[in-house]
């Protein structure tokens, strides 16, 4: 069985989020989903875990941070193409996301924006072009 991940994010309105993670291309798993919870699915082995903060505290004793004012972490996931990073970005501020939180980098054969949730926790979106990717470890290993 492939290693899957699981994101659990703190919420402050789990319907609102539920729509906005529905508008940037996850499905929700009812199966494990109820009203302090959802799993939303971005693929076969990737799966962000919506919790509303009363949820997220039986995880952890530890004080839930303001995502708006602070970054914990930077989540990234990666787009089969330049465009399709730009469409999940006007997607996220489309469905009340913000836009490009983070500079967007632009290295050719790497292309990567960024957006916020509602709750400000932060998405890199990237595309890296393949065969730059193979050239690059050829000529790391001669």
């Amino acid at each position: 069985m492939p290693q899957m991940i699981f994101v659990n994010l703190p919420v402050a309105d789990l319907d609102r989020s539920i729509a906005f993670y529905k508008a940037v291309g996850a499905t929700q798993n009812m199966q494990f989903s109820d009203d302090t919870a959802a799993c939303m699915v971005l693929s076969d082995t990737i799966f962000v875990m919506l919790l509303t903060h009363a949820k997220y505290r039986q995880f952890t004793s530890r004080e839930i941070p303001d995502a708006k004012t602070s970054a914990q972490v930077l989540l990234c996931i990666s787009k089969e193409s330049r465009e399709a990073v730009d469409q999940a970005v006007m997607a996220a501020t489309s469905a009340g996301g913000g836009g490009d939180p983070t500079p967007t980098q632009d290295y050719g054969f790497m292309y990567g924006r960024s957006y916020d949730d509602p709750d400000g926790h932060i998405w890199e979106v990237m595309w890296m072009d393949p065969a730059a990717v193979q050239t690059g470890q050829s000529e790391a290993a001669a």
